[in-house]
């Protein structure tokens, strides 16, 4: 789950980072007023999008007067700003943030991260912070270093000093910046946060280490015990399928394919999404119905897949273990019994009950076309789609 730069900065302020005095408001006229409670020379205004490269779009505005100020902010609000990670479509501005300006001597980027191939917690440095961090590591790895961390209740000064060494602080600056890595591995660990990107990080001309722009996401699997970090969720800045997926528990992600998938597992969902690649097609998501669905969820998740209005045909590829291949058969007849069907359907079933599945699904009256394995199922909705 991802959420909003000004929330962001709350959190880590909460931990002991230090973060520009801001404000964020949903209307110019309310952003005004709060503005006028901070002690700056400049404004920063800042969209807030749950995308990066807001800056270059247009979505951040550095302004002199309070005027400047209410001018800027009726143009960015309810705008729709574009940038390399929104897609072509972009992102409706609605909520603004404005902070203090800050007077700065040097950039740097810094970010933490669950490393799954180690088991470790990875923190990723650069004194070439305020740029994309891809674009360093193309251009200048030896900018980056990494420093992976063992799982524990705190972070030693050693690895500290690991983490922020690239970015050659003096003394008394040094202590900040290894105060800031404790408080922010705090926050990581209590938290369950799956990354917290902090670009940049700036040293000021005044000698502080502080946060200019905070980026967090949370492990959604985690949110149970967190139900205040779930009150920050913005369904704005949500796709409505998955918003409608996440209700029936379905792990759903749209993509820009025309072949809509439905599997059990993530690992038999990432597969069939790779040889729909391999033979010559796109997903139109990823749809792991998971392990113990019922007809309900499935017949949930066969009326999303169908919502989308680029899937020309669907690719159902189940492998029965504790998921049923009859109770699967069962959700997609309900389904469409209540929608009308006009693409091709491709069914694989294997494991458990997949005769009675297929029963099923031949007695239904619907127009599928049955696979034997999963280069078979490929092949078929593939062609089926021409």
């Amino acid at each position: 789950m991802n959420i909003h730069e000004h929330q962001a900065k709350e959190i880590l302020k909460k931990y002991g980072a230090i973060v520009p005095a801001g404000f964020f408001s949903t209307s110019v006229d309310d952003l005004i007023e709060k503005a006028k409670n901070l002690k700056t020379e400049k404004y920063v205004l800042k969209a807030q999008i749950h995308a990066g490269g807001r800056g270059k779009a247009g979505g951040v505005k550095i302004l002199n007067t309070l005027e400047e100020l209410k001018n800027s902010a009726n143009e960015l609000l309810g705008k729709t700003l574009v940038t390399h990670q929104t897609g072509p479509e972009g992102r409706e501005v609605k909520r603004l943030y404005v902070e203090e300006s800050s007077n700065i001597e040097k950039e740097f980027y810094l970010s933490c991260l669950v490393d799954r191939a180690s088991s470790k917690i990875a923190f990723i440095s650069s004194d070439q912070g305020g740029m994309d961090i891809e674009e360093v590591a193309s251009s200048n790895p030896e900018k980056i270093i990494t420093t992976k961390v063992d799982i524990a209740e705190e972070i030693s000064d050693a690895d500290c000093e690991s983490v922020i060494k690239i970015f050659d602080l003096n003394s008394d600056v040094k202590n900040q910046a290894i105060s800031l890595i404790k408080s922010i591995y705090k926050m990581f660990i209590s938290t369950d946060a799956n990354m917290v990107e902090v670009n940049p990080l700036i040293l000021t001309k005044e000698g502080k280490i502080v946060c200019l722009d905070a980026k967090v996401n949370f492990d959604s699997n985690a949110l149970f015990r967190h139900p205040e970090i779930l009150e920050l969720r913005d369904l704005n800045e949500e796709d409505p399928t998955e918003i409608e997926a996440s209700k029936h528990d379905l792990a759903y992600i749209k993509l820009d394919g025309s072949i809509g998938c439905m599997v059990n597992g993530a690992g038999l969902a990432m597969a069939t999404m790779d040889i729909i690649k391999l033979y010559g097609n796109e997903p139109a998501n990823f749809l792991d119905v998971g392990g113990g669905a019922s007809k309900e969820k499935v017949s949930a998740a066969f009326k999303i897949i169908l919502s989308d209005k680029n899937v020309k045909g669907i690719l159902i590829n189940i492998f029965g273990g504790i998921m049923r291949c009859d109770v699967l058969a069962q959700g997609v007849v309900d389904a469409a019994k209540e929608i009308n069907i006009s693409v091709p359907l491709v069914v694989r079933l294997a494991g458990t009950n997949f005769k009675e599945g297929k029963e099923i699904l031949d007695n239904s009256g619907l127009k599928l076309i049955s696979a034997e394995n999963l280069d078979d199922a490929a092949k078929k909705i593939v062609e089926a789609i021409k």
